[in-house]
């Protein structure tokens, strides 16, 4: 911007410059042209009364003097044919002269030939002649020029300093404002904007400062519900511990127990979640034993592939097996995957989950189905094709770039689908 100012300056200088000066300069010289013309007819005039009176050897005498004094040639012609100062052939403007008119004309070389008739000689009119070269009709326009260049110059440098300062006020206020915009789309959301510059600039600095406090009061209202809704939860896990706990069957009831404890310890870490200083939907950075963790959730989702009739392979490396995730988002991630399987696939239908070190580090899982597939498309959160909330995925690609990877999708030669989460090692 600060660019584009300076160059829009610089252009209207220039063209304002061009508008005065250059008919300026053509004043300038045309008021020296008649300077020195003026100067030069003043002194043919000043020898009107000598010729026009007295004889040839002093018309000569003073001829030759003027001559001198003015630098210039003189020449006088008289009506016998006498040429007296400079020895010049008669030239159109003299002939004209001796018909009795007073005139100025151009010469070839550029110069100005002014020519004075002169009455009251005996032998008829006599014609003053003097010639003002180009070089004396000039004198001085050059260096006039050269002053005007030299203003012109300095009128533009002045033009651009005082451009650049107010481009500098513009754009100071510009760049705060784009670095505060910057640093609340990396969730800052303390970043505030001072109003400064401009009315319009502050008008934007106050809209953006009001549109990062409402964002912080509706994800402060978001994390609330959030909050709120999961601990409404705990009341039907309490009855659900409840009935497992009147069962008959022991084994059933501790299986159910289990699984109310897990969901429990799930709500408990949402509502943590929800309720802490950090941005909407961030992934919590930490370490944990990928090996574990899998080998942990695939134990609780065989009990119901086993109910279902789904056959599991599990290819888990032995640990430990480290990676830049806290255990409780491995396992949100792990779920998720697992939890497809059985949500979009018909009973029946085998799984695998293979959990692998990385050559450079960290680990990949893949849950791989012999199911329908996954429709073509990007991850988008809250978005399925399944009739289902559309979390799963999304919630299992942000585990994978909290850790420093990625989420990949394949569909095997064999059919189904093939979800990869690349996990990164723990950070030093």
């Amino acid at each position: 911007m600060r660019g584009r100012l300076a160059l829009l300056v610089a252009a209207t200088t220039g063209l304002t410059m061009i508008a005065f000066l250059v008919p300026l300069a053509m004043l300038l010289r045309d008021v020296a042209a008649d300077r020195a013309t003026v100067t030069a007819t003043a002194d043919a005039q000043a020898i009107v009364s000598v010729v026009g009176a007295a004889d040839a050897p002093t018309v000569r005498l003073t001829v030759d003097r003027l001559a001198l004094a003015a630098g210039r040639p003189v020449t006088v012609f008289l009506a016998d044919g006498t040429v007296l100062g400079d020895p010049v052939a008669p030239t159109p403007a003299t002939r004209l002269g001796a018909t009795g008119r007073s005139l100025t004309a151009r010469t070839a070389d550029g110069g100005r030939e002014i020519v004075i008739a002169v009455q009251g000689r005996a032998e008829g009119t006599a014609v003053i002649r003097t010639l003002v070269p180009a070089a004396e009709l000039h004198r001085g326009v050059l260096r006039s020029w050269l002053l005007l260049a030299v203003l012109a110059a300095v009128l533009a440098l002045l033009g651009l300093a005082v451009a650049d300062r107010l481009a500098r006020a513009l754009v100071r206020p510009i760049v705060a404002l784009s670095e505060v915009s910057h640093r609340l789309a990396g969730a800052e959301l303390t970043a505030r904007a001072q109003p400064a510059g401009p009315p319009e600039v502050r008008e934007v600095a106050g809209a953006l400062n009001h549109l990062a406090g409402r964002i912080q009061e509706l994800l402060r209202a978001e994390r609330e519900h959030v909050a709120d809704l999961s601990h409404r939860l705990r009341t039907p896990l309490t009855a659900l511990r409840l009935e497992a706990e009147s069962m008959r069957d022991r084994d059933e009831a501790a299986r159910i127990q289990a699984a109310a404890d897990g969901v429990e310890s799930a709500v408990t870490a949402v509502i943590r979640a929800a309720r802490a200083a950090t941005s909407a939907g961030a992934v919590t950075a930490g370490e944990c034993d990928a090996a574990a963790v899998v080998a942990d959730r695939v134990e609780f989702w065989s009990v119901l592939a086993e109910d279902t009739g789904r056959g599991v392979t599990t290819e888990i490396a032995p640990g430990p097996l480290p990676v830049a995730l806290t255990a409780d988002d491995l396992a949100a991630a792990a779920d998720a995957l697992l939890g497809n399987v059985f949500a979009h696939t018909p009973d029946g239908t085998p799984f695998t989950v293979r959990l692998r070190r990385a050559p450079a580090g960290g680990a990949t899982l893949t849950v791989a189905d012999r199911g329908p597939g996954i429709p073509a498309g990007p991850v988008r959160r809250g978005a399925s094709g399944g009739g289902s909330t559309g979390l799963g995925l999304d919630i299992a690609r942000r585990a994978a770039q909290a850790a420093g990877g990625r989420l990949d999708l394949a569909a095997p030669d064999h059919g189904g689908a093939a979800i990869t989460l690349h996990l990164g090692p723990p950070r030093a």
